[in-house]
């Protein structure tokens, strides 16, 4: 299966079972995981430890 189809499907189960307040929860999750893959090489991370 590809990526991009299991994001699809996702929206696709968003929208026909009007789970739209589930889309702000997942937002945040992938900004956090984008945020902690780009912490562990960087010269930010022991800035941004603390957060946590």
């Amino acid at each position: 299966m590809n990526k991009f189809t299991i994001i699809l499907n996702f929206l696709k189960f968003l929208g026909e079972r009007k789970k739209y307040w589930l889309l702000p929860i997942v937002i945040i999750l992938l900004g956090l995981a984008i945020l902690l893959l780009f912490a562990q090489s960087s010269v930010i991370a022991p800035f941004i430890y603390p957060l946590f």
